[in-house]
């Protein structure tokens, strides 16, 4: 007996194999991405088990169906991927769609590819003891999800600094569509166009279409991986160097207000050694409390944080926001000007943003402070807030109609946190907006030597 012989007496893979090949593709996909808190620990065990159990029970059920309603069961087949990815991850709707239909794909590639080598092994090298189907079945599966599961580390649409497009979701999804069907078509009729004429005919296209049609999908998701990191860098770069011109104009203006407060200030004690009258003291007085709120308040002893400290408190006077700070700038002296401006600058704006919502003037209160504590930079900002925040992704999301550059101002926080291999976290308790930094000084100090 020939090896098309074989698969021509078995007409179809077994739906278990196909079942756990779908099962192990989602598994693949949805391991190198955070997942949510009921699908963590055990609780993820018990739920892929659970979802392994139904996919298997459901595809020996469907066994038998043909058409129509073959077309309905691999559809049904599908969307259970769908919500095994959507249950056990935070990622978005359209990243889900995506995902499973290359889950979908590769499953589909697997049990095919599986069961052409199993058949080789069953017959043409007559090992057809029971261990060696279970066996095949192993190792082959073990190296196609090996690298299905590297793939999806390095190229999967899932991680949380992406977000897939309606359009790209609709691409993805007719693609999937589309090479399912060509993939399928050897069995159709022999009647009917592209037809195949025999069963190994069938499976040698059916495996190197969906083979095909998964590099096409990787391919497809990598490009769009790449053009948005582009563009989100290019964001991030502009809302560098915008806070960076922020912070000079800063320094320009204040430079200017303390150059008119010494003026001021002489002519005072001038108008005082004139004379002694009471009235003209009260008014000396008053002229000089005002012009005090305009003094480069906060000495941290690095000029740069100064200048936008003393920025973003003149802001906050003006819109009656108390911001305190408690800073070492001596701490920041190795660290590059722009990335000053990156980290203060975007915290500042999101936490005077944020307070600036508060009717009540009195409960608008911000803190900042710096210090060093075991070998760490410890950065935290911490703001009042009212209502409610919710936070998708790591990133507390807008309430504003336009939506579409919200982010990138922590992103770029971020963005330059991670240059020092720091770390930030973000929470938000007791009406209370936290955001902590922990950066390592050596590696800061190691970082700013190799950017100069």
């Amino acid at each position: 007996m020939t090896v098309a012989d074989f698969i021509r007496d078995l007409p179809d893979i077994p739906r278990i194999i196909t079942a756990l090949a779908e099962w192990l593709a989602c598994l693949v996909c949805i391991l190198p991405v955070r997942r949510r808190e009921i699908a963590g620990g055990w609780k993820f065990a018990a739920i892929s088990g659970a979802f392994l159990a139904v996919q298997c029970a459901f595809m020996v059920i469907t066994d038998g169906f043909e058409g129509v309603a073959w077309n309905l069961c691999m559809a049904a087949a599908a969307f259970l991927m769908f919500c095994y990815i959507r249950v056990c991850t935070e990622t978005t709707r359209n990243n889900a769609i995506c995902c499973c239909c290359t889950a979908f794909i590769a499953s589909e590639f697997a049990a095919s590819f599986e069961w052409q080598i199993w058949c080789y092994v069953h017959d043409f090298l007559e090992l057809r003891q029971r261990g060696w189907g279970i066996l095949t079945l192993i190792l082959v599966y073990a190296i196609v999800f090996f690298v299905i599961w590297q793939l999806s580390r390095t190229i999967s649409v899932m991680d949380d600094e992406f977000s897939v497009t309606p359009g790209e979701t609709v691409m993805t999804a007719v693609a999937s569509v589309l090479i399912f069907a060509v993939s399928n078509l050897g069995f159709l009729p022999v009647s009917v166009p592209f037809a195949g004429r025999d069963s190994l005919e069938i499976f040698n296209m059916r495996t190197l279409v969906d083979l095909g049609g998964l590099a096409i999908l990787y391919a497809y998701q990598s490009q769009w991986k790449s053009t948005h990191i582009q563009r989100e860098l290019e964001t991030i770069q502009t809302i560098l160097n915008s806070q960076y011109e922020q912070y000079k104009q800063a320094q320009r203006a204040v430079d200017l207000i303390n150059y008119r407060y010494h003026d001021l200030k002489n002519h005072i004690i001038a108008l005082r050694a004139d004379g002694s009258d009471s009235k003209r003291n009260e008014y000396l007085d008053k002229l000089e409390n005002e012009i005090h709120d305009y003094e480069a308040m906060n000495k941290t002893g690095n000029q740069v944080l100064d200048t936008l400290l003393t920025s973003k408190n003149l802001r906050c006077m003006q819109h009656k926001i108390d911001m305190t700070c408690v800073i070492d700038g001596k701490l920041f002296d190795s660290m590059d000007v722009m990335d000053i401006c990156s980290i203060f600058g975007n915290a500042l704006d999101n936490a005077i943003e944020c307070e600036l919502k508060i009717k009540d003037y009195g409960k608008r209160m911000i803190h900042v402070d710096a210090f060093s504590e075991r070998s760490f930079l410890i950065i935290r900002f911490e703001n009042y807030y009212e209502g409610e925040i919710r936070f998708e992704r790591g990133l507390p999301v807008t309430s504003k109609i336009e939506k579409s550059l919200h982010g990138y101002g922590l992103k770029s926080l971020r963005y330059t946190v991670h240059k020092y291999k720091g770390e930030v976290q973000i929470d938000a308790r007791d009406n209370w907006f936290s955001l902590r930094i922990l950066i390592p000084l050596e590696v800061e100090k190691t970082s700013f030597e190799q950017n100069a």
